[in-house]
């Protein structure tokens, strides 16, 4: 077994293969004068299995890009699987025709994937689980809830804790995450008049002296959450913090959090984050790393990835 890791997260992939007792293989990606990206392997892949690390987000196209490139690389070099390890799947929330003349991307993203030689994909908290059936190959989606939730019964205990889903369609995420910790939920009813906003209508639930935590798979302008922790506050919530396991954070998004009523922010190092981020005093990351690679070495093994859950 062998893990290689382009320029999208490499801290992560360090990460992971200290907890698989590994070496990073040497992987050189560069660019040439124009933006070409190149990739040479400096490790021998020959009949190897293979596990590329790369999460395709900021510069999305970049990293993608990288990601077919590596694949291309080491399927050249003769290895003898390769599995795409993606910890956040950048074109995920174009799952579907939203409207006439509109494309699937994550469609179009899983095909590429496909055609560049990988044999399966590792990927964390998919937006839309159907993607899965994008593929045509297999695709192991795991859950950060394990990870989010002993962070939760870490620092906010059980006692007056309600789980809140931010939209209805993060319910089964919410409440998957509460049964375990004994915890009530509440949904926002929320409503987005165009893409990339959003606007709180109702809060079904009784919040009113309760410590609120939000669950979310992406925060990515940072205004449906802060939307939701005011509407919380006004409805007589003692505190309301946000997880979230992919941590987007674009255009000054930060900046607002770190100004908003949230308590704290939680995401994951699925997505590798500017040092503007790390600064912030209300935004803190968990390691996914232990999860990602207790994955892996699953996969190496041929066993069962779905146990980790279970």
């Amino acid at each position: 077994m062998k893990v290689l890791s382009g320029n999208s997260n490499r801290s992560l992939a360090e990460q992971i293969t200290r907890e698989l007792d590994l070496p990073l293989s040497n992987a050189n990606v560069k660019r040439f004068a124009d933006k070409e990206i190149f990739v040479s392997i400096d490790d021998n892949v020959r009949g190897k299995d293979i596990f590329i690390v790369q999460s395709t987000s900021f510069p999305a196209n970049d990293h993608l890009m990288e990601l077919l490139i590596c694949i291309d690389a080491v399927r050249r070099a003769s290895a003898k699987r390769i599995t795409a390890v993606i910890p956040y799947f950048g074109y995920a929330r174009q799952d579907r025709k939203s409207e006439g003349r509109t494309p699937i991307s994550a469609k179009l993203v899983a095909n590429m994937i496909t055609t560049a030689g990988a044999d399966r994909v590792l990927t964390m908290d998919l937006h839309a689980g159907q993607i899965q059936g994008f593929f045509d190959i297999p695709v192991d989606n795991l859950f950060a809830g394990p990870v989010i939730r002993e962070d939760i019964r870490k620092n906010y205990g059980t006692k007056d804790l309600m789980l809140i889903s931010p939209d209805v369609g993060g319910v089964v995420r919410t409440r998957g995450i509460a049964m375990r910790l004994g915890a009530d939920i509440a949904i926002v009813d929320k409503r987005r008049p165009k893409p990339g906003t959003s606007k709180v209508m109702n809060i079904i639930g009784d919040v009113t002296g309760r410590k609120c935590i939000l669950i979310d798979d992406i925060v990515d302008s940072g205004g449906t959450l802060m939307g939701a922790a005011e509407a919380l506050l006004a409805e007589g919530a003692t505190e309301v913090a946000a997880y979230c396991s992919h941590g987007v954070l674009s255009n000054g998004a930060a900046e607002r959090i770190a100004k908003s009523q949230l308590k704290e922010l939680v995401i994951t190092n699925s997505i590798e984050q500017p040092q503007k981020v790390l600064d912030a005093a209300n935004i803190r990351q968990l390691c996914a790393a232990p999860l990602l690679s207790k994955a892996i070495r699953r996969i190496a093994n041929e066993e069962s990835v779905s146990v980790l859950f279970e």
